[in-house]
């Protein structure tokens, strides 16, 4: 990667499908990739991810799963990732008062279902501002198959409200305190789940810890909202997305060029 690479405008495009199954399977492929810098480069684009670039959430969490055993298809998603930010090195997070939101944390969780191509697992990506720009972001792939896109965005809403109860917990230390936190979610069947204490058949099977949430719905803490699709900066810390989806979400959460 130098200078005279070519920048591309999104973290990772569509057309990358990673798996387990472009690692080496010769021994030239192994020599060949035993010379590149794999671990050294996903480490370094890890460091920015978690200090100011949560564009690159997504992407980044993709090409470390594969970082004890990378093939070439996962270094030009790799290389990929590093024209991003050779074209977006201007790009930072901006803060700024909002005559709405004051000071109070505001949460956008999504998720997508089986997009591991290896364990089918889905992923959870989830974003919290305060004035405007993000402070915390994750987007990580589950601990479990989930056996719905339901059962999928429920389990991100509670990833999401753990880290909302943190930050409320933070602030309050720092003297700002935070009545409640506003967690929007694009999944109506998700809310309804969350905030209903019946069990169904078809939900009876998720394991209890992620019920937790309920409890703390109800006892107001954290208010659960839906959001449409279109609004959910979170989408993009869950699958690639179109360019101008990826802009709209940057726009969103007050990611923009600084200088």
């Amino acid at each position: 990667m130098n200078e005279n690479s070519k920048p591309v405008s999104t973290p990772l495009a569509p057309h990358f499908k990673l798996s387990a199954s472009m690692s080496p399977k010769t021994g030239e492929e192994s020599h060949y990739m035993a010379q590149i810098p794999y671990a050294s480069a996903v480490g370094s684009l890890m460091y920015a991810m978690v200090c100011t670039r949560p564009d690159i959430s997504q992407a980044v969490s993709i090409v470390s799963r594969y970082m004890h055993n990378p093939g070439k298809g996962h270094w030009q998603a790799v290389k990929w990732i590093l024209r991003y930010i050779l074209g977006t090195v201007d790009v930072g997070l901006l803060f700024q008062h909002d005559k709405v939101t004051g000071q109070c944390v505001v949460g956008y969780v999504d998720s997508d279902y089986a997009g591991d191509l290896d364990k089918r697992r889905s992923t959870t990506g989830f974003v919290f501002t305060i004035t405007g720009g993000p402070v915390s972001w994750r987007s990580t792939l589950q601990s479990t198959v989930a056996l719905s896109t339901t059962e999928a965005e429920y389990m991100a809403v509670t990833e999401a409200i753990k880290e909302a109860i943190w930050l409320q917990g933070l602030l309050d230390d720092l003297g700002v305190p935070q009545d409640h936190v506003d967690v929007h979610c694009d999944s109506q069947s998700a809310i309804y789940l969350a905030k209903n204490q019946v069990h169904h058949a078809r939900t009876k099977h998720i394991d209890v810890r992620f019920h937790f949430v309920r409890e703390i719905i109800e006892e107001g803490d954290i208010l659960l909202q839906k959001i449409g699709t279109a609004e959910n900066p979170a989408d993009m810390l869950t699958k690639p997305v179109s360019l101008l989806k990826f802009k709209h979400c940057l726009d969103l959460i007050g990611i923009c060029k600084v200088c």
